[in-house]
């Protein structure tokens, strides 16, 4: 059977790491499929049973991208003989009878919370325009793959479809490479937010929750973040109000994941963020072992079922989060 593993929207952050775990995945098995990656920007090699098709130009515009589903994909699918589609993208790819599973990992549409028009127009069009295309393609897939239960549940209340359609798959960790928490006075002063510069991951509430423990007289601690500060205005923001208030902050950027599991061994995580499909570095600090401040989000509560060494506060509260980040120190 050749199957089409269709992703030319992955190329950074967790959809890429979606994408590297399916290639992972097929790359390992042994039997008579064939695997067509159909992908943008990301270098994968070609294997005994996964055949790359590299096409970067799509990333160019939107137009490039509708253009690619609509005339480029059919052609790909009828060149290879494809029997099955895999969607890695939150859309069912158009103009096929085929069947097709789709993985589903947008968050935005399936929310309480509802962006403005003007206070994210992109993510208010996620909302409500690509969020409509992304609910229908939730109907009319033959199967469909989520992370997480509150997923799957959201799916089966504002898709109306039947609960047996959908899968939870939770996103794979190379647990070898995660090393255990060890309690020491560096490490309970030394807090890490391993995230992208995002208005719903929640930085800002952060930072004032360290505005606040600065006016308190506390300044022997850190902060360490894995943006710039330079990524786009938001990040500029934020590293303004840093400025601005002298905040023991540091902006280190994006990490490798030996340096990310590293740090869990040292640090405290805290996370803020009230928007995610799964919120991966949850999993990865109870792993770990390491102590945690998280807003109290119906995602974070499942993947820390039973997790002890976590504490809550409500997403928009910094004295809270101020309060709970003091106590470590």
């Amino acid at each position: 059977m050749n199957i089409l593993v269709y992703d030319v929207a992955a190329s950074e952050s967790g959809a890429l790491s979606i994408l590297k775990e399916y290639y992972a995945k097929y790359a390992n098995v042994n039997d008579y499929n064939k695997f067509f990656f159909v992908i943008s920007t990301p270098k994968l090699d070609n294997t005994s049973n996964i055949t790359v098709l590299r096409y970067p130009w799509v990333k160019k515009s939107w137009l490039h991208r509708v253009y690619f589903d609509y005339i480029c994909a059919p052609k790909i699918i009828k060149k290879y003989k494809i029997d099955r589609v895999l969607s890695l993208q939150n859309i069912l790819l158009p103009r096929t009878s085929l069947s097709q599973t789709l993985y589903l990992h947008q968050p935005l549409p399936f929310v309480d919370y509802h962006f403005g028009f003007f206070e994210n127009t992109l993510f208010w069009t996620y909302q409500n325009i690509i969020g409509k295309i992304i609910k229908n393609s939730v109907r009319k897939a033959d199967k469909v793959i989520v992370q997480t239960k509150w997923m799957r549940e959201a799916c089966v209340k504002q898709c109306y479809i039947h609960i047996e359609k959908i899968v939870v798959e939770s996103p794979q960790i190379d647990k070898i490479n995660i090393k255990k928490y060890v309690e020491t006075k560096d490490n309970k002063i030394t807090f890490f937010y391993p995230a992208t510069a995002l208005s719903y991951k929640n930085h800002i509430t952060l930072l004032k929750a360290c505005k606040i423990i600065k006016d308190m007289g506390i300044v022997n601690y850190k902060v360490i973040l894995t943006i710039t500060g330079k990524e786009n205005k938001l990040a500029r923001e934020l590293y303004e109000f840093v400025q601005n208030n002298d905040l023991p902050v540091e902006f280190r950027g994006v990490m490798s994941s030996e340096k990310v599991y590293d740090m869990y061994t040292k640090s405290v995580l805290i996370f803020p963020s009230y928007i995610e499909t799964f919120g991966l570095p949850l999993l990865e600090g109870k792993l770990s072992g390491c102590p945690i401040i998280a807003a109290d989000t119906v995602f974070a509560r499942e993947i820390l079922d039973e997790y002890r060494n976590v504490s809550w506060f409500q997403s928009g509260d910094e004295g809270k989060f101020a309060e709970l980040m003091s106590n470590c120190l």
